[in-house]
This record gives structure tokens, C-alpha cells and sequence, in this order.
């Protein structure tokens, strides 16, 4: 079994806004496995798809953002999860917008939702994929990531999404260096 986090905020008001990137990429994956977050748990909601003889969740955190570790292990510990077989999807200030980084180690980057799941998942290696929300120097970090993205990088993101789409198919096959490999920009 597998689990595909997306990180967010939960509310409408938080719908879009750059830190919630995590959660429209999972919008984007039940789409295509044609399955709904109808599902509830330990503060998270989740949907169940079975893909290529895998058994997958997609979550989530019905937490706000710098809880959402809590919520990833609850998940973890239930359903009794690897580390390794977990991808969790986040928001990096760093990257452009258009932009992505497939990574299995690193430091949080002072994003506090990595800073809580490295506190309760007790590791700083787990998969993740970094989606690019840029910054903005001239406004305060907590509004530039609580903004909305742009028409225009809203369009970028939808060409991230599509290769999103293809990294999961590729997801179950590859080990996560091939995966790195494949997908990375270098």
C-alpha cells in the first residue's frame, strides 16, 4: 500500500492559494483515478484507488498546514505503511512557479508542514515532490503563500499537473533514483 499526501489548509478560503498546491495536485490524480475524498479519518480526508496491482490513499490533512505530520502518521501507523512508500506533495518558496523537484532526503526549508512530519514520521527521508510557488520578496512570506496564483500560473501548474499524471504511472514501476532520474530537470 501506498500513500500520496498532498499538503494544504483546509476551508474554501484557502482553495488555490499557493500554499494548497499539494492539495490540487491530488484533485488532479483522483481525477484520473476517478475516485472522490469521501472518506474520513483521524482528522484527514481520503480516497482509496487501486492502480497497477497497488493499493493506493490519497490524503488529505484535514489539519492545518503545520500539524499535518499528526495526520500523516495516524495514517501511517493504522494502515501500517513503509516510510518508503510514502510521496508527500508540498509548496517549495524556492523553486519557480512552472517548476518542480522530485527529492527522498533533505531539510524542511523552513516549511513548517515538513518541519511536523519529520517531528512525528522521526525522519527527514521520505519521497517527496517539491512544486515551484516562487517568491515575492516584497510582500510577507504568510500572505505570499496564503495568496492566489495568477491566470498565468495557473497555467503553468496545469503543465505540471499533466506530468504529474505521468510520474505517478511511472510511480509503481521505477524505484524513486529512476524516478528522480526520469523526471528531474538537471
Amino acid at each position: 500500500m501506498k500513500l500520496i499526501v498532498g499538503l494544504g489548509n483546509p476551508g474554501k478560503e484557502y482553495a488555490n492559494t499557493r500554499h494548497n498546491v499539494g492539495f490540487m495536485m491530488l484533485d488532479v490524480l483522483a481525477s484520473y483515478l476517478n475516485v472522490e475524498f469521501n472518506k474520513n479519518k483521524f482528522s484527514g480526508s481520503y480516497a482509496e484507488a487501486n492502480y497497477d496491482n497497488e493499493k493506493y490513499i490519497l490524503l488529505k490533512p484535514g489539519k492545518y498546514m503545520n500539524l499535518s505530520g499528526e495526520v500523516i502518521r495516524d495514517f501511517v501507523n493504522f494502515f501500517k505503511i513503509d516510510i518508503k512508500d510514502i510521496l508527500i506533495i508540498h509548496d517549495d518558496l524556492d523553486t519557480e512557479v512552472g517548476t518542480y523537484r522530485l527529492r527522498y532526503q533533505g531539510g524542511s526549508g523552513g516549511h513548517n508542514g515538513l518541519k511536523n512530519i519529520e517531528l512525528h514520521l522521526h525522519t527527514k527521508v521520505y519521497n517527496r515532490m517539491k512544486i515551484g510557488i516562487s517568491n515575492n520578496k516584497l510582500i510577507d512570506t504568510k500572505d505570499y503563500v496564503l495568496g492566489k496564483f495568477t491566470n498565468e500560473e495557473m497555467r503553468k501548474l496545469q503543465d505540471i499537473s499533466k506530468e504529474f499524471i505521468e510520474i505517478f504511472k511511472d510511480y509503481n514501476k521505477l524505484s524513486f533514483d529512476n524516478l528522480m532520474n526520469k523526471y528531474n530537470k538537471h
